[in-house]
């Protein structure tokens, strides 16, 4: 089988169901798609619907059908953690066994001191807490005062957040890389800045949002395809979360809709190579905030886009291959992500009609099949779907 390209689409946080090892994270009963779909009194996703997402789990409005465009199933996650890093990590082939650490009382002051004595500014916050919610808590006082919000989550991530009349992009990116250094010796999965406009009562965060995270542990499949001379395309956040390692190119974006515009303005640049997306709106705006009527709006504008793509399909050759990271079950208690099986679905030209691909047992098996597309070292994780799908 000839194939040129590959559209790799990551619907952050879109979970179908909660994995055999949920209530070990806290998330027995998690169904992100099923649940959002409950909320609305059914979905109505009918470019997904025909790729076989209604074959993943229960969702209200999407029966099972065994007239699929391509081939569906689901992998589950085998590394320890359910964040961002170790999704994506895995899918390119690692499997993390050591969770990041997580500060659910903030952040000690072993950490704390040197950054604020290295950045020049107070700090205030640390703590755990919803970026949006803090935001408005504490966004006046940091307007006055100059100080940085940090705050965390449930996730191992050190978030810095500032007004950006008051600390100007620059100085918050040079900020994060301060905590990225310090923070490297602790392991500490990402720092990410934060940045928001707006007064107060009605602040909004912006897209230059910037992820600092620390590097894939060894090799993934994305090393192996730049030093074999394919371009690797990564759009939205996936450069940030890989390091830059393995993306021969980078293509920032804001949001999902942005995001899919650009994949499309890249499918008409070029020709041969992986493009490689993240749509953090699902997870970010909707996911996090526990808003599950918001999650839904964005499935169904993902889908039309969806049905945009399938018309830019190039010929015989191109694959598109949709999933996630991990769940973001919106409503569950408390904001962090869930634990849960994510989607796998393959379609264009190169992909057999009507083909269960099952339960795959990791995230890696995508990893494995662009290995095995387009000929390089398959990673040490995971068994490449291709000849299924053809």
């Amino acid at each position: 089988m000839n194939i040129d390209r590959v559209i790799l689409i990551v619907m952050d946080s879109v979970g179908c169901g909660e994995a055999p090892d949920a209530a070990k994270y806290g998330d027995t009963g998690a169904n992100t798609i099923g649940h959002v779909a409950d909320s609305v009194g059914g979905a109505d996703l009918p470019v997904l619907q025909k790729l076989g997402f209604g074959n993943l789990t229960d969702i209200d409005g999407m029966a099972p059908t065994d007239a699929t465009n391509g081939a569906y199933g689901k992998c589950r996650e085998v590394s320890a953690g359910k964040d961002t890093s170790t999704g994506h990590w895995e899918m390119a082939g690692l499997k993390i066994d050591t969770p990041f650490p997580v500060f659910p009382n903030g952040f000690p002051d072993e950490i704390i001191k040197p950054f604020s004595e290295r950045t020049g500014r107070g700090v205030l916050g640390n703590k755990p807490a919803s970026g949006t919610v803090i935001i408005e808590e504490l966004g006046p006082e940091h307007m006055r005062t100059g100080a940085l919000i940090v705050y965390t989550s449930a996730d191992s991530v050190f978030q810095i957040a500032a007004h950006e009349d008051v600390v100007p992009l620059d100085e918050l990116y040079r900020d994060c890389e301060i905590a990225r250094d310090i923070l490297d010796e602790y392991n500490v999965g990402r720092v990410i800045a934060r940045p928001f406009i707006g007064k107060p009562g009605s602040f909004e965060r912006t897209y230059n949002r910037r992820d600092f995270a620390v590097p894939p542990p060894s090799r993934t499949v994305l090393d192996e395809l730049a030093d074999a001379g394919t371009e690797v395309v990564g759009i939205g956040k996936i450069s940030d979360i890989y390091c830059g390692k393995g993306v021969t190119r980078s293509v920032k974006s804001k949001g999902n809709h942005d995001g899919m515009v650009r994949m499309m303005e890249l499918m008409d640049e070029v020709d041969r190579g992986l493009l490689f997306i993240n749509l953090v709106d699902f997870d970010a705006k909707y996911g996090h905030r526990r808003n599950p009527s918001g999650y839904y709006e964005c499935l169904r504008e993902f889908d039309q886009q969806l049905g945009e793509l399938q018309q830019k399909i190039r010929g015989d050759r191109d694959l598109v291959i949709l999933t996630a990271d991990h769940g973001n079950d919106p409503t569950m208690p408390g904001t962090d992500h869930t634990r849960e099986y994510v989607p796998l679905l393959a379609f264009g030209p190169p992909a057999a009609a009507n083909v269960n691909l099952g339960v795959r047992e990791t995230f890696a098996d995508i990893g494995a099949t662009l290995a095995d597309i387009f000929a390089v070292p398959a990673p040490k994780y995971g068994s490449s779907f291709l000849s299924a799908i053809s």
